[in-house]
């Protein structure tokens, strides 16, 4: 099982939908983060990405130095970057960092955004586009020169310059529940994540993309997006859940909701499901709460307990094959020594013994 943490380069703060004891992601606070969660063991960072985000790219590079073990998960967006460019910045991301690059490959999916950056491409376009990127991609590491040319991307004698006997393999994370999405996914994904869904609805899609790979020749991994309510006692935990929304009133939950239905993210339209913008019934399946969001898009499920309640929650999404937990909690610095706590003891059988060493201290 790997663990990874969020690194909340928007923002942060002890509540959602308010500025009352909110933080900036200043680059000391970051560094916090970085060098925190690297002392605990966890096994990287997902750095996101979007146009209220620090550059992803910038602030894994300024983090190599301060960091020893920790593998930063990158974003790639197809059709706001070139496929050439960013195979020399994965590459030197890599080669600076000892091999700690991983890469996030995200098509996205608020149309708004992406006007925004200069993508008018409707949904199963864009991951069109995405799969003409992924392919340039893998002939570039494979240390092809690339002639390319598809509905979208055009490349003429494209080259990654790469060292003789090196060919660095960065593994591509990729998401998305949309038909189109698990056809790029089954083709190129190494490893396949999903939101915190309910295990049912998890386990689902999970077969739907080893079925798809399976035709294509390929084996993916598996990985899921949570944020985490962990506290010595179950009540303690869904006491703080119940904080997190102290502040969130009806009109911040409406305009919060009326921008996601706007999203054409299939993703995003299955989080909303499970929660129908309401605050009751927020419980969607044992320890799996829908609160977070009401009020945040993406990923909006949290699991909500005792260390020995969420471990198995956990477990039992590792035995669907989920081995990549990428997880968050707000105020993300706190988070992270409690998470790591309370919770990796419980999750020790599971962990490769370096990781257990570190997280031992």
């Amino acid at each position: 099982m790997e663990i990874f943490w969020y690194l909340p380069t928007h923002g942060d703060g002890r509540y959602l939908a308010t500025s009352v004891s909110s933080r900036r992601g200043t680059f000391p606070y970051i560094r916090q983060i970085a060098e925190a969660v690297d002392d605990l063991g966890y096994d990287g960072v997902l750095i996101p990405t979007g146009p209220s985000c620090e550059c992803a790219w910038v602030v894994a590079s300024s983090l190599i130095s301060l960091t020893s073990k920790l593998r930063f998960l990158v974003a790639v967006r197809p059709g706001v970057m070139s496929p050439t460019m960013a195979t020399r910045m994965a590459l030197t991301l890599d080669r600076y960092s000892q091999g700690r690059a991983l890469i996030n490959a995200v098509t996205g999916g608020d149309p708004l955004e992406l006007a925004g950056d200069g993508i008018f491409a409707d949904h199963d376009a864009r991951y069109t586009l995405t799969d003409e990127f992924l392919d340039i991609w893998r002939q570039l590491f494979a240390g092809r020169t690339v002639d390319f040319e598809g509905q979208h991307l055009h490349i003429a004698g494209g080259r990654l310059l790469l060292e003789r006997g090196y060919r660095p393999r960065l593994p591509i994370y990729f998401g998305g529940s949309s038909p189109a999405a698990i056809a790029v996914a089954a083709k190129h994904a190494d490893v396949y994540l999903t939101w915190g869904e309910p295990p049912d609805q998890v386990g689902e899609k999970i077969q739907q993309v080893k079925r798809a790979a399976a035709v294509a020749g390929r084996t993916v991994r598996f990985g899921i997006r949570l944020h985490i309510v962990v506290r010595e006692t179950t009540h303690e935990a869904w006491r703080a859940a119940d904080d997190l929304l102290k502040h969130a009133t009806p009109d911040s939950i409406e305009i919060a909701q009326h921008i996601f239905s706007r999203y054409d993210s299939v993703g995003q339209k299955r989080m909303i499901e499970l929660h129908k913008g309401a605050r009751s019934g927020l419980e969607i399946s044992p320890n799996l709460w829908a609160g977070i969001g009401l009020v945040r898009g993406g990923a909006g499920t949290a699991l909500v307990g005792d260390p020995a309640v969420v471990a198995l929650r956990m477990k039992e999404y590792a035995e669907l094959g989920i081995d990549t937990f990428i997880l968050s909690g707000y105020p993300h610095l706190e988070e992270a020594y409690r998470t790591a706590e309370l919770l990796f003891r419980e999750l020790r059988p599971l962990r490769k013994p370096t990781d257990i060493a570190a997280a031992a201290g």
